[in-house]
């Protein structure tokens, strides 16, 4: 994005990083949190670590999805076994979700918190390959869940901390971007190794990718991290506590409504994909393993092409123009799979997911540090919306599950369809703009 260049307004802006004026910018400043000498800027090298440490963390994070399942089937697992393990990690994804915001805000360091996540994750993918008993995999899956709850607050941290609140929104685009093409590539290369080898050299693979994943990281130089600005603090000539209080940050109406809008859109996306993957199995079972990785590819690629563009435009047009884009690519999605029947013309309905996909993965982070601004607790704001996306996904697979057998699932797509809608209206008429003006004047 570009800002106007003038000495003047140039100096604003640093003084408005430095300084959240009470009063006066005259004296000796005192702060609300930790001071750290503000950096002029982040280094190539750092920018550049950040961009690989999120293409090899996609690549990690890839092996815990259905190769899990596949794995453990063939280790003569039995469905309820399986179910009941990932049931484990869902619920305390779920419940860590606060906990580990909180412990990124109150952390020094947010590149060793990810450090230490991504080595706690690349073990719980050992213990999957070693050792494949119950009692061993469910504590990795427990392991690998709390180390996730931690480990996205903490990167966004970083990106805050490197870049600031005003230059957020491209960086998270770009971070969009390589955990996209991440994905796209962990998903050929294990399930090359998968097919070749055996199921088990998934994780392997994974354990393996930590490695680079951390040396990575360790291009991030630590002094360039601001950790005030990384935990959604200001510096302040008088201390405010309230402003930085978590009951405050709680009841603030744009993080509620913005949690209950996510709320909505898990609820409305998450069995949609599943969903379509049963009916494309019926209808076509031949093809379905080629039709429903195709489905996967299309929005990821969308994704990697746009979501640096959506940083921007967000910055130009404002955050409620672009969640409206979002949930209405979501509610067409849906209402095309209720009545599209052909399978190969349900792959290119995927490309509304990669709008939604595409919108989402950027304003999410982005809102929460328009709305935490200032407050300290970044992550913790990121750790409410993330319950609220658990919940929304949980009850999302339940809820289409039941009303597809008993109505079946044009009846189904049509209801989260129906979801994604009541989103729209919510964005539409209660969530306020939430973009601040590069000067610092507060929001537009």
């Amino acid at each position: 994005m570009r800002f106007a260049r003038s000495s003047h307004s140039m100096d604003r802006i640093d003084d408005d990083r430095r300084v959240q004026a009470t009063g006066s910018n005259g004296g000796s400043p005192r702060v609300s949190g930790p001071v750290t000498p503000e950096p002029a800027g982040p280094s190539r090298q750092s920018l550049r670590g950040l961009d690989w440490f999120i293409f090899f963390l996609a690549d990690v994070q890839t092996g815990f999805g259905p190769f899990i399942a596949v794995y453990l089937t063939t280790q003569k697992w039995t469905q309820a076994e399986i179910g009941l393990v990932l049931s484990i990690g869902g619920l305390v994804a779920l419940v860590g979700q606060m906990p580990g915001g909180a412990i990124v805000d109150a952390a020094r360091s947010e590149r060793l918190m990810a450090g230490l996540a991504v080595a706690t994750i690349g073990f719980s993918a050992l213990g999957y390959a070693v050792w494949p008993i119950f009692p061993v995999v469910a504590a990795a899956a427990t392991l690998h869940a709390a180390a996730s709850c931690v480990l996205g607050p903490a990167i966004a941290a970083i990106s805050l901390g490197l870049v600031g609140p005003y230059r957020m929104g491209e960086r998270l685009g770009r971070n969009a971007r390589f955990a996209s093409l991440g994905n796209g590539t962990a998903a050929a290369v294990m399930g090359t190794a998968g097919y070749l080898l055996s199921s088990r050299s998934v994780f392997v693979v994974t354990f393996i990718l930590a490695f680079p994943t951390l040396l990575a990281l360790s291009r991030i130089r630590e002094r360039e991290i601001n950790i005030v600005q990384a935990h959604g603090a200001v510096l302040r000539e008088v201390p405010d506590a309230k402003a930085t209080s978590v009951l405050s940050l709680v009841r603030q109406r744009p993080l509620l409504i913005f949690a209950a809008a996510v709320l909505l859109l898990q609820l409305a996306n998450s069995a949609m994909l599943p969903l379509m993957a049963g009916v494309v199995t019926t209808r076509s079972s031949q093809w379905a393993p080629v039709l429903i990785a195709a489905c996967i590819i299309v929005p990821q690629a969308i994704v990697a092409l746009v979501s640096p563009s959506v940083g921007g435009l967000a910055q130009e047009w404002g955050r409620r123009p672009l969640l409206l884009m979002g949930f209405a690519a979501l509610a067409v999605r849906g209402l095309l799979f209720a009545t599209v029947h052909d399978p190969y013309l349900l792959v290119a309905v995927q490309v509304f997911d990669g709008v939604t996909a595409a919108v989402f993965s950027v304003m999410i982070p982005l809102i929460v540090a328009d709305v935490a601004f200032g407050s300290g607790h970044f992550n913790l704001a990121q750790g409410i919306v993330g319950t609220a996306t658990g919940i929304g996904a949980s009850l999302s697979t339940v809820l289409a599950g039941y009303v597809s057998d008993r109505f079946g699932s044009s009846t189904a797509f049509t209801g989260l369809a129906g979801v994604a809608t009541l989103g729209l209206v919510m964005i539409w008429f209660v969530m306020p703009e939430t973009r601040r003006s590069p000067q610092g004047q507060g929001r537009d």
